[in-house]
């Protein structure tokens, strides 16, 4: 499995400038292999790692899952 690295600051930087969301850019990464996407802080550590699918359905269901997820712990938040 191919491992992509990524500096979370600057990637979600980049999504703000070009108004997309990372779900956009995974889903043009897809090209039937999967790869595991690694966030990395400033001094090069890592904050979280994502598997990226090689179809978009699983993309799919893993956008799903996560916004549910995202929204359960806002509302836990509040």
């Amino acid at each position: 499995m191919k491992k992509i690295e990524i500096k979370a600051d600057q990637f979600f930087d980049l999504l703000k400038l070009k108004d997309v969301s990372m779900w956009e850019i995974f889903s043009q990464m897809i090209d039937g292999e999967e790869k595991e996407i690694i966030f990395i802080d400033h001094e090069d550590k890592i904050l979280f790692n994502y598997v990226l699918p090689g179809n978009q359905e699983k993309l799919e269901e893993d956008r799903k899952e996560f916004s549910k997820q995202f929204s359960e712990k806002l509302a836990n938040k509040n």
